[in-house]
């Protein structure tokens, strides 16, 4: 088992920096070579993994082009974070203005504003393992993509 790392909290904050900046050339030194993203919006074509998950460096950088050329404006704003040995987790608001397709979905126009979780493994002085928790109904519902929609 690899090393924890005593400063995962910061690892992971600026983790959350480069995708809020876009900041694409820190993802090497922010995430492992075995680096894996579980996300249930991520497809199997276009980004390295199969559907819902997201490996290495590159594939990170193809899923955060993905969303924000869907969400140009996307932005993760951490609420409150919890940090043990080689384990982050923090409460999280998610949000952009959908302009681009995404997950097959053209463009709606529409504002998300999604609350969720997410969680980490550090090691090594590099994110190993990223997971993401939302309410996938509520996101749809945003776009105005179900009958519940507002």
């Amino acid at each position: 088992m690899a090393q924890a790392t005593p400063d995962a909290e910061q690892i992971v904050t600026a983790y959350v920096a480069m995708w809020n900046d876009r900041d694409y050339a820190k993802i090497p030194e922010l995430v492992s070579e075995s680096f894996v993203m579980y996300d249930t919006n991520a497809p199997a074509d276009d980004i390295p993994g199969p559907a819902g998950e997201v490996h290495g460096p590159d594939g990170l950088e193809a899923w955060i082009r993905a969303i924000t050329t869907a969400f140009p404006d996307f932005e993760a704003d951490i609420q409150e974070m919890l940090a043990s040995d080689d384990r982050v987790m923090y409460e999280v608001t998610l949000s952009g203005t959908h302009e681009g397709e995404f997950a097959g979905i053209p463009p709606t126009g529409r504002e998300i504003e999604l609350s969720g979780m997410e969680s980490y493994r550090v090691a090594d002085g590099a994110v190993q393992e990223h997971r993401t928790y939302y309410d996938r109904q509520e996101f749809l519902n945003q776009l105005g993509l179900t009958d519940d929609a507002t």
